[in-house]
């Protein structure tokens, strides 16, 4: 858990203020200034006709671009202070699960915090389903299907009940995850269609289509949703490899959806994902999230992506080829499972007359 001050909301959770980030300063790295011409020495050997020799410069200079391309594409500085603290012990890791566990909505009539998950094709929206419930199971477990495709492998609606340790049976939480997002409407998921899964109109199971609209006359389409049905948290999911190569398109996408979705009085936040395959110390070392300048960087990119402070941003590493939980892994997905149910429980507040005292929590 972080170590911030916080004030504490009506539903128990207390919230973390934005957070001031201070950039690090880039250290001066002097390197030798490869050849403008690499092979063009070769090239101009006695002998060699002029497309020989353009030939051989071009095949050289690609071969030295191969080899120079670094595993990791950013050069990491590590801070001796970390940027936010968290707490990584096993004694950590057993508080949160067992908060997480018993946590119950805060408004008579949900047992539910229903969450949605947003985010680009391979975003790693289904592998945080699948890790999250990894971490409760003991072991790495694949419960949401996760393609490995440009396209976008889940189709439909699909909710997914995060139950606890054995014989706890389920948490208050269902994640929710949906075809992935598009710069444009033709080949992600429609605006509208998001609009119908947050108001609750959605079916589940539903196949999306960009040609098949949800609307009344969708088989199963619910005509009047209660609380418990509509979507209570929106979190958006973005890949911090890929995060300097999303189309430009990308950014309005989001920006338009934020502006939709807060119309509806939702609050958002976004997870990071894949941090460890941008700074090789993470890789490493998951402890050291926090000390990575280059993390940080992409976190404010991210912001800017989104439209939307850092403070609402946390990182996280899903298991992928793992067979077994790590404990440190594990803190950093239940702190993103924490941080997403302050704001869940933000929309209860702001949407139920008066509060109960089921699932109160000593935050």
């Amino acid at each position: 858990m972080q170590k911030e001050k916080s004030s504490k909301s009506s539903c128990g959770f207390s919230l973390a203020p934005p957070i001031a980030f201070s950039l690090a300063t880039k250290s001066n790295v002097k390197e030798e200034s490869p050849s403008l011409f690499p092979g063009l020495s070769k090239a101009l050997e006695p002998g060699v006709g002029v497309q020989q020799g353009l030939n051989t410069v071009a095949a050289t200079s690609s071969q030295d671009e191969a080899k120079a391309k670094p595993l990791f594409s950013f050069l990491a500085k590590m801070l001796t202070t970390p940027w936010r603290d968290v707490t990584w012990t096993e004694e950590q890791r057993t508080s949160l699960m067992e908060k997480l566990s018993s946590y119950r909505p805060c408004s008579e009539g949900v047992t539910q915090a229903r969450v949605l998950l947003l985010g680009p094709v391979g975003s790693g929206k289904s592998s945080f389903i699948s890790s999250v419930q990894s971490v409760f199971n003991g072991r790495v477990t694949n419960q949401a299907m996760v393609g490995s495709s440009s396209t976008s492998f889940t189709k439909k609606l699909q909710s997914f009940n995060i139950r606890g340790e054995k014989e706890k049976g389920p948490t208050g939480l269902v994640l929710c995850d949906s075809m992935g997002l598009a710069a444009g409407e033709t080949t992600g998921l429609a605006l509208h269609d998001i609009l119908s899964i947050i108001k609750g109109h959605a079916p589940e199971g539903h196949k999306f289509s960009p040609d098949q609209p949800v609307r009344s006359e969708t088989a199963g389409y619910v005509k009047k949703p209660s609380l418990k049905d509509k979507i209570h948290c929106v979190v958006f999911v973005v890949d911090a490899v890929k995060i300097q190569s999303y189309p430009k398109g990308l950014s309005t996408t989001f920006q338009q959806l934020r502006e939709h979705i807060s119309d509806l009085g939702v609050h958002q936040v976004a997870l990071l994902t894949h941090v460890d395959q941008v700074c090789s110390e993470t890789a490493k070392d998951i402890t050291k999230v926090y000390h990575s300048s280059v993390i940080q960087d992409t976190m404010t990119k991210a912001g800017s992506l989104l439209g939307m402070s850092t403070s609402y941003i946390v990182p996280v590493k899903n298991y992928s080829s793992e067979l077994d939980v790590d404990v440190n892994t594990d803190i950093l997905l239940l702190s993103a499972v924490d941080h997403i149910l302050q704001y869940a429980d933000l929309y209860f507040q702001d949407n139920t007359p008066q509060y109960t005292e089921l699932g109160k929590l000593d935050y």
